[in-house]
């Protein structure tokens, strides 16, 4: 995508769980498109200063750990504090773990319901009373297919990212008025750092990539693409949505 096609010039925004990953890449997306980017990790780390830094000027980083709740709304009084009430918000930051019925654990399943559900609804609660102000906004859910398309394994992680979706759809809902859309990106096997140790198993991926009808995994950038579009006031009249980034998986 060409940097120049959506002029983000004069907007702030806010991608959580950007210091890697699907996250970092929107992040760097955003930025060469003209917004003031805030990074955000859960604590400060060579990623996270690394990525700022590439970013340039226009970019800072800051850091809350989205298991606790409190530091989450720390996280948005410092947002509020400092003026930089984003007009984009990319809610990204999540967990995974392989946790379905046959092995569930109660306190993985509280700890991926805090950090991938309640997160973003205390941001939400915090941040968009600012937005709404501004009488713009634009907001993407990271989801996944997981949330559309059972898993076993990631029996939990699916219902998280299901949830999610559902707080979306309302979101949008109440804030369309105000000229913020909502809407929520759905990744397949994208290759991310995350998905490295899994997709090492040879005779794994192969069976994987003939499950998705394109026969390959997503990239990072295909995601920040679809993200800085949604970002854009060329996305101005589109919201409520749920867009499959998998390469046909969802069918």
């Amino acid at each position: 995508m060409n940097s120049f096609l959506y002029n983000l010039t004069g907007k702030i925004a806010l991608v959580t769980g950007s210091s890697r990953g699907i996250g970092r890449a929107a992040g760097l997306k955003l930025a060469a498109c003209g917004a003031k980017v805030i990074f955000h990790g859960v604590k400060d780390s060579e990623k996270l200063s690394s990525v700022v830094a590439e970013a340039g000027n226009c970019a800072e980083a800051l850091t809350a750990d989205f298991g606790n709740a409190d530091e989450v709304v720390a996280l948005a009084e410092i947002i509020k504090q400092k003026q930089i009430i984003p007009d984009i918000l990319v809610l990204n930051a999540s967990v995974q773990s392989y946790t379905g019925i046959a092995n569930f654990d109660s306190n993985e399943f509280v700890r991926m319901f805090r950090t991938n559900v309640e997160s973003s609804c205390i941001l939400l609660n915090e941040l968009l009373p600012e937005m709404q102000k501004k009488k713009f906004g634009r907001i993407i859910f990271v989801g996944s297919i997981n949330g559309i398309k059972p898993a076993s394994r990631l029996a939990i992680y699916g219902a998280a990212k299901a949830a999610l979706m559902n707080i979306a759809k309302t979101t949008a809902l109440e804030n369309a008025h105000y000229g913020i859309t909502v809407n929520t990106i759905l990744p397949g096997v994208i290759e991310t750092d995350r998905n490295s140790e899994i997709l090492k198993d040879a005779e794994f991926t192969s069976a994987l990539k003939k499950d998705i009808p394109m026969h390959r995994f997503g990239r990072t950038d295909e995601c920040a693409d679809l993200i800085t579009f949604l970002s854009s006031e060329q996305a101005g009249y589109i919201t409520g949505n749920e867009i499959s980034i998998s390469g046909g998986w969802q069918l």
